[in-house]
């Protein structure tokens, strides 16, 4: 039958009903992602998709059921098949444990299968399958009754991380994807390296993993680990390389600010280095910068300052000096402005930027020049970026940088005090600072607010749920003469 045939055949309340469920799993799949994305998670990992626990949170209902019938009891117009609930997990004042309900499943149906089934809609209970082997039951089971600890929810998908069932290795690494990295230092007791390491080095291991073990292993590795780890990063083979960003992350986790002069040889100050290289050494670096509290800004800075003689990234960490306040480069700014050309002339406004959130009277006296060069691009800068509000140090360091800024700073005192302050005062957290869309993938840049998309996407998605019912109810009823 076909899907177009099924649909007009279906009642109008059922419509409603699997509408509904679609459009549920839609809008919480959606939102959950969306606060993941701006959450302080798993810095180099990317969920593959929405975990169980995250569908069972958003559901009305969810049971472990089995199927009454096979495929010859299936209904023909809806694709419904008897279910018999055995276990109520989520929802016991809407279904109990006995009860047969109908869900739709179009794969195959043996009689005594076992399925999670995830409803919506009290009143008229939809449901959405999944079938169950018998140990994916039991994990199942147990996922409504984990802590609430983020950390102790990890020990136990812990041990599915490399189960040889690719549903559970999979929820088990979503899961982790999402977590935060405190949350993940904290289970560093219960991380066993000799396993991990295994995991790591096993060549069918896959990039997204490899970024998770990575970042694992810069909670419970030590200096024993960096000679792999530096073999890795000067392999020429890319499928050693695989995972940049976090095998970068996690040498300079292990080694410190000694580990910075071998970053800066093979992919800041290589100007060979490729630009995807080199984008994922800079993010590794922000990493450092706002969550590895293990080696402060002022030395951080000092890497980036080498990426600012390649004149096509230099609008890639120009924003991380504002933000870290990093002001021993006002001559710099100044330069690349100038000699900006077609090709680069992006580079400008970070320049501006960076200029207006200095405390220095230089980098004043630099605007006023650069205004007369370039006023579009200076005009640019001050309608849509707020002035940057540096962010404040991670630790102490014996950087060259650091002492110089604080000297630049002391002697610029009676400037600054006649500088009107920005609004929010010196405590408020930092605007948005964006050079590039590359740019804007620093944890500093501020998000926009989730609940107009939430409600942009739930806008969205009624439309069509209205649209649809007005095409299989023939529109709105009219009086007739």
């Amino acid at each position: 039958m076909s899907p177009i045939l099924l649909v007009q055949r279906m009642s109008i309340r059922q419509f409603f009903g699997s509408v509904l469920l679609i459009f549920t799993v839609l809008t919480a799949t959606f939102t959950v992602f969306f606060f993941q994305s701006h959450a302080v998670a798993c810095p180099f990992c990317s969920a593959v998709g929405q975990t169980l626990r995250q569908e069972m949170s958003v559901m009305d209902a969810v049971v472990i059921a089995t199927s009454v019938a096979g495929d010859a009891a299936r209904d023909p117009d809806t694709g419904e098949v008897r279910m018999r609930i055995e276990q109520v997990l989520k929802g016991g004042e809407f279904v109990k444990k006995g009860q047969e309900v109908n869900a739709i499943y179009y794969g195959d149906v043996l009689p005594g299968r076992r399925f999670m089934l995830s409803g919506v809609d009290p009143e008229e209970m939809q449901w959405s399958c999944l079938p169950l082997s018998e140990r994916a039951e039991a994990y199942v089971a147990k996922l409504t009754s984990l802590p609430d600890s983020e950390s102790e929810r990890l020990r136990f998908y812990y041990d599915y991380l490399q189960d040889e069932e690719t549903m559970l290795s999979r929820d088990a690494y979503d899961e982790f994807a999402i977590a935060p990295y405190a949350s993940l230092k904290e289970l560093k007791p219960a991380i066993d390296h000799a396993k991990l390491m295994e995991w790591l080095t096993d060549p069918e291991c896959s990039v997204d993993r490899k970024r998770l073990y990575l970042t694992m292993l810069g909670v419970v590795g030590d200096h024993s680990d960096l000679p792999i780890l530096e073999q890795m990063l000067r392999s020429s083979q890319k499928s050693s390389r695989s995972g940049l960003d976090a095998l970068v992350g996690c040498y300079l986790t292990l080694a410190g600010e000694e580990g910075l002069p071998v970053v800066n040889e093979l992919f800041l100050n290589n100007k060979k280095a490729s630009y995807a290289d080199t984008y994922a050494a800079i993010m590794a670096i922000r990493f450092h910068g706002t969550e590895g509290d293990v080696i402060p800004r002022s030395a951080l800075v000092e890497s980036l300052h080498h990426v600012l003689d390649r004149r096509d990234l230099a609008d890639l960490v120009i924003p991380d000096l504002a933000r870290w306040a990093d002001w021993s480069q006002v001559e710099r700014m100044k330069e690349l402005f100038l000699k900006a050309d077609p090709d680069n002339n992006w580079v400008r406004v970070p320049v501006v930027n960076y200029l207006r959130a200095c405390p220095l009277l230089e980098a004043k006296m630099a605007l006023e020049e650069l205004k007369k060069v370039d006023p579009d691009s200076v005009k640019r800068a001050n309608s849509f970026f707020s002035i940057p509000v540096p962010a404040q140090d991670t630790g102490s360091s014996s950087s060259s940088i650091k002492q110089k800024n604080e000297a630049k700073i002391a002697a610029a005192t009676d400037f600054d005090s006649n500088r009107k302050p920005s609004v929010g005062g010196p405590t408020a957290s930092a605007e948005p600072f964006i050079a590039s869309p590359l740019a804007s993938s620093s944890p500093a840049v501020e998000a926009a607010n989730p609940w107009r998309l939430v409600y942009v996407v739930s806008l969205a998605l009624s439309t069509i749920m209205i649209g649809q019912f007005l095409l299989l109810s023939g529109g709105p009823e009219t009086d007739r003469l």
